[in-house]
């Protein structure tokens, strides 16, 4: 509905004939008043245009303006929400209820307070910019390539769709639950960003908890999800003694949640059955201060595993499964 405040035209002067004789039998004062009237209410209708609008095309007080999400390096401004495509994540247009400055209210909940960073795995326009990525960045302990392209399943789903509509999941989850989230970013930008500057993201948001969601792409037969933990190292930027043991209760916890809500097993071709692998060549871990994981949901290569990771079902318990393991580790 079109937003219009303004007051009523006046009525026509060719809509009262001079020769009624109710007009005519009227005193010679309220003759006057009547002649005046039009002209004063035109006069005020002036007025109104002049100072109640705003020729820049302002948008009114009181009008709800669209929520966004923080994704680091915006200014958190706002803008309209595209449509979801189907499958995609609940929760991810403007929310209705709105503050009175014109943003989106936040939840209150038990993770009141609390920063999640969520890192959704590659970007699916690195296929299409090999140079950008493959250049050499600096993880502390070695250099290694900007980022690289992610798998897919053998029908060309790709990881960087999975990873960006899951993250998008639980965000809402953990926004609901009061958590500030912060992306590393939100597939609109054509590449990366490279994994040096997706580890400062985390560490400059002070996050309480850093989550990197990923898909596998391990040959056939070998299936199930794992949790990766930064190792203890040290060389230039990296020095990891500090988040070691928070990382790896962050990991436990979301790979216990995990297995519970989407029923998947351990990966059976690494980690021992246990779900949890050290890694110490990842610049995203090597690089964080912060309590830090990385999630590899299932192994997009094999076709029992990729049947889940399709599934829009499947993928909100693989969201509710992280968000409940951070909430966990946040004493939520």
């Amino acid at each position: 509905m079109r937003y219009d405040d303004s007051p009523p035209l006046p009525e026509s002067r060719s809509s009262i004939s001079p020769d009624r004789p109710w007009f005519a039998r009227r005193p010679a004062l309220t003759v006057a008043l009547a002649a005046l009237a039009p002209t004063c209410l035109a006069g005020w209708v002036l007025a109104q245009v002049l100072t109640g609008s705003d020729s820049g095309g302002r948008q009114p007080e009181g009008m709800p303006l669209a929520a966004s999400h923080t994704t680091a390096g915006s200014d958190a401004k706002a803008s309209a929400s595209p449509t979801p495509a189907p499958g995609t994540a609940p929760g991810t247009a403007a929310s209705p209820a709105q503050s009175p400055s014109g943003a989106a209210a936040p939840a209150k909940g038990p993770l009141t307070g609390r920063t999640v960073v969520i890192d959704p795995g590659h970007n699916t326009g690195n296929f299409q910019h090999s140079a950008e990525i493959n250049k050499q960045v600096d993880i502390g302990t070695n250099r290694k390539e900007c980022d690289t392209t992610g798998t897919t399943t053998n029908s060309g789903y790709m990881e960087a769709e999975f990873s960006l509509d899951v993250s998008r999941r639980a965000r809402a989850l953990l926004e609901a639950k009061g958590a500030k989230v912060v992306f590393t970013h939100e597939g609109d930008r054509p590449w990366g960003p490279c994994i040096n500057e997706r580890a400062r993201i985390g560490n400059e948001a002070a996050a309480d908890a850093v989550v990197s969601v990923h898909a596998d792409g391990a040959s056939a037969g070998n299936r199930g999800f794992h949790v990766i933990l930064p190792a203890r190292v040290k060389g230039g930027a990296a020095d990891t003694a500090k988040i070691v043991g928070p990382s790896r209760d962050l990991g436990e916890r979301i790979a216990s949640n995990f297995g519970r809500t989407t029923g998947s097993s351990p990966a059976n071709y690494l980690g021992s059955g246990t779900g949890l692998v050290v890694r110490d060549d990842l610049g995203g871990l090597n690089l964080s201060t912060r309590p830090k994981v990385f999630l590899e949901c299932g192994n997009m290569r094999d076709d029992k595993d990729a049947a889940q990771l399709m599934s829009p079902e499947w993928r909100q318990k693989a969201a509710q499964g992280i968000a409940d393991g951070i909430t966990g580790f946040l004493g939520g």
